[in-house]
């Protein structure tokens, strides 16, 4: 299947080949933002390949270089706007043209300044991207914005607070909506929507129906058995708030934007006959509150859990040197690293199998070593010492053994076999043997007790069991928390799973909650501590088969059924210019696809709130089962530790938080805003200083030209080399995984 990265990483270079100034060379012109996006798919040296000769910062102050054009690649905010008018106003001509590239949709009343202004003679071209999306790996793709976990879900403080709680999160959910837009425009699909509908909780967070802001009832008299049109608008507007959910909001905002999209530029979603057309699962955190909670024992998962990994991708550990001295190394975690990309998914037991034959076999191909091969974790660190020839793959080995060690040094130390069976029983309701556990509270009150578990690991059990019994008593919930000595910030994450739709406490009147979709058992032989898998399996595989309870996941519009045929793609169009009619920078052939590539129905998965690593590793695995095309996003990734830092305070609106330290705004000005107001806070940069004396001016280096190149242009600006550069993404490699009887020890 086609990797996203590759195919963002694709359009940002198809982007800036098709700007060919007549001189060649062209200058390119970039936001924070927009740099970041772009560092994240492809390294500097990618970029100046491509005939660029110089990145340059908007928000900085730019010497004018009017014979080179230059390519703006920027957010389409209101000042990036005006500084791209202010680089051609007043006589100034900061290039000697300018072509135009927007991350995002430009809104028209920004696209009529533009064009009625004096930069309009040196405007080339304009395009709008629509990729403005954090491409992670080949299947996983994120908004980066964890502080929207406490937007969507904490309560307001009173009920004063709730319209404005409730106006700052349609901000945020329309902002989220039009990300999925993006992702959408770049595999040109445009899916049917289903959403995640609960019907054991109300709506939760500012949504959740509150006087101040809810309609009045509708007059007496107005009987149920009526239809629903002759009950009239104010009963359908009194109930339409009781079913205001959080993913059936963001579902109805993602159909209207590309219908929209699709009424602007008709060609969009038109794709190979071969492709059904695809369906984007909308579900958020709540849904499978189990998840966040479990101790996965597959490597990435197990590694981002028990490791200091920053964000998922840097991990600084002891590497030894040729010299023999040991020196801290940052390495970064990504489909670049193809060792990481063959065994992340795997569990750990078998990826360090993996990475023993791998090294091994690398010994057997290089003649010049002599030894018997590595048999243990520790040989492996001893035989890498003595191959300072081989520096790239002694990184990669290296990196991996130490994970691998301080992983299993963990395992150990905190007793997480003990604690995970217990995990394992509460969260699947069965024992390893397939029966009810009788001895749950015998095996877990230990563990509570005992002073070798940290307490992180005791909320974890904590949360899981008060789930497993759907609800305790009171009493019972204080006992448990004297037991593991939690302190109250503990106590308030277990009690903030009343907030994410959880029952916490149970009467003895209270009955079992019906829920309509159920962890199921496993046919595949499995590890006796990894049984539990992901709600979103059951989904996918439920919807795949058209299983999937429509009034548990509804349609928004469109249903397959009912759906036309799928239409013959478009053939490709040319380059689309500042005044063409019928813009169709969409129509771009599909990027990282090849001519042997199967061509599958694709599915998209979006949870709102946070996804974990054992969700993302069900959509790798899911895509081969199924035969399909997954991709997953969220707002976020989430870890076990972050996710019970963030339940301690949400409640209190985030304060505290890392995300968002000082939590969410307590109230705003009262008017109402447009949505590109609220975009330009959010990519709001302010603009840097004139510099009060000029550096002198620095010559192209011509170590990257080649020897016939002759480019030598009198002033290149001193300011603002490219800074983020990262690896760029290749399509993850994945090994079919072979599950083993037995406790999962080593």
């Amino acid at each position: 299947m086609s990797s996203l990265s590759t195919i963002v990483k694709n359009k940002f270079l198809e982007a800036i080949r098709s700007v060919n100034p007549p001189g060649r060379w062209k200058i390119l012109v970039v936001d924070e933002h927009s740099q970041k996006l772009l560092g994240s798919v492809l390294k500097q040296f990618d970029i100046l390949q491509e005939n660029v000769t110089l990145i340059e910062s908007i928000t900085n102050y730019r010497d004018p270089q009017p014979d080179f054009e230059a390519m703006y690649l920027l957010m389409p905010t209101s000042h990036n706007v005006n500084r791209i008018i202010r680089d051609f106003s007043d006589g100034r001509k900061q290039y000697a043209a300018a072509h135009l590239f927007f991350v995002d949709g430009l809104e028209e009343q920004l696209f009529q300044r533009l064009t009625a202004s004096a930069a309009e003679p040196h405007l080339q071209a304009l395009k709008e991207l629509f990729i403005n999306i954090w491409a992670l790996e080949a299947q996983v793709f994120s908004l980066q914005s964890p502080a929207l976990f406490f937007n969507m879900f904490s309560p307001p403080r009173n009920d004063a607070a709730f319209a404005v709680a409730k106006a700052r999160l349609e901000e945020e959910l329309l902002f989220t909506s039009k990300t999925i837009l993006n992702l959408c425009v770049t595999l040109n699909e445009f899916p049917f929507i289903r959403y995640y509908f609960p019907s054991h909780h109300p709506p939760l967070g500012p949504l959740k129906p509150n006087a101040t802001i809810s309609p009045p009832p509708p007059p007496e008299g107005s009987g149920r058995w009526r239809t629903n049109l002759a009950r009239g608008a104010e009963a359908r507007t009194y109930e339409a708030t009781e079913t205001e959910y959080l993913s059936k909001v963001l579902a109805f905002l993602v159909q209207r934007n590309l219908e929209e999209h699709k009424k602007a530029n008709p060609d969009f979603g038109k794709a190979d006959a071969s492709r059904p057309r695809g369906t984007l699962i909308i579900t958020d955190r709540s849904m499978d509150m189990l998840a966040p909670f479990i101790h996965e024992f597959t490597y990435q998962a197990m590694a981002n859990d028990l490791l200091p990994i920053e964000d998922g991708t840097k991990y600084t550990y002891k590497f030894q040197s040729s010299l023999g001295a040991y020196e801290d190394k940052t390495a970064t975690l990504s489909d670049a690293d193809n060792v990481w990309t063959e065994v992340r998914h795997m569990h750990m037991r078998e990826a360090i199998d993996k990475l023993m034959a791998d090294f091994n076999k690398f010994l057997e191909d290089n003649a010049g070593f002599k030894g018997e091969g590595a048999a243990s974790l520790n040989d492996m660190k001893d035989m890498l010492a003595s191959l300072p020839q081989y520096q790239e793959q002694r990184e990669k080995f290296s990196l991996h053994l130490n994970m691998a060690q301080e992983c299993m040094a963990i395992f150990e130390r905190d007793k997480l076999p003990l604690v995970a069976n217990v995990e394992q029983n509460c969260s699947t309701g069965l024992t390893a043997e397939g029966k009810t556990p009788k001895s749950l509270v015998e095996e877990m009150v230990p563990l509570l007790d005992s002073r070798e578990i940290i307490n992180l690991n005791k909320v974890r059990i904590v949360a899981l069991y008060i789930q497993f019994r759907e609800g305790v008593p009171d009493e019972d919930r204080r006992r448990l928390y004297q037991h593991a000595r939690l302190s109250l910030a503990e106590q308030d994450a277990v009690n903030a799973l009343l907030l994410m739709g959880v029952r916490i406490s149970r009467g003895p009147g209270d009955k079992d909650i019906k829920r309509k979709i159920k962890q199921k058992s496993s046919k595949e032989e499995e590890y006796e501590l990894s049984r539990y898998k992901p709600l979103l399996r059951a989904v996918l595989e439920e919807h795949v088969t058209s299983k999937l309870d429509t009034s548990l996941f509804p349609y928004v519009k469109d249903t397959p059924s009912a759906a036309p045929p799928v239409a013959q793609r478009a053939a490709p169009s040319a380059a689309t210019s500042l005044r063409s009619q019928k813009p169709a920078w969409h129509k771009a052939p599909r990027p990282g696809t090849t001519a042997n590539e199967t061509i599958r129905q694709r599915i998209i998965v979006f949870v709102a709130g946070g996804m974990t690593y054992s969700e993302t590793r069900e959509a790798y695995q899911l895509s081969t089962s199924l035969n399909k095309d997954i991709y997953i996003g969220s707002t976020h990734t989430l870890t076990p530790k972050h996710f019970v830092d963030d339940l301690k305070v949400l409640d209190l609106g985030g304060v505290g938080s890392r995300a968002l330290p000082n939590g969410l705004k307590e109230a705003g000005s009262g008017v109402p805003r447009s949505f590109q107001e609220y975009y330009d806070e959010r990519y709001f940069t302010q603009d840097a200083p004139r510099p009060t004396r000029q550096a002198a001016p620095v010559p192209i280096g011509n170590s990257r030209l080649g020897a016939q190149d002759t480019l030598k242009p009198s002033k290149i600006s001193p300011t603002n080399s490219y800074q983020g550069s990262t690896h760029s993404m290749t399509p993850s490699v994945k090994e079919d995984k072979k599950k083993k009887k037995g406790l999962f020890r080593f």
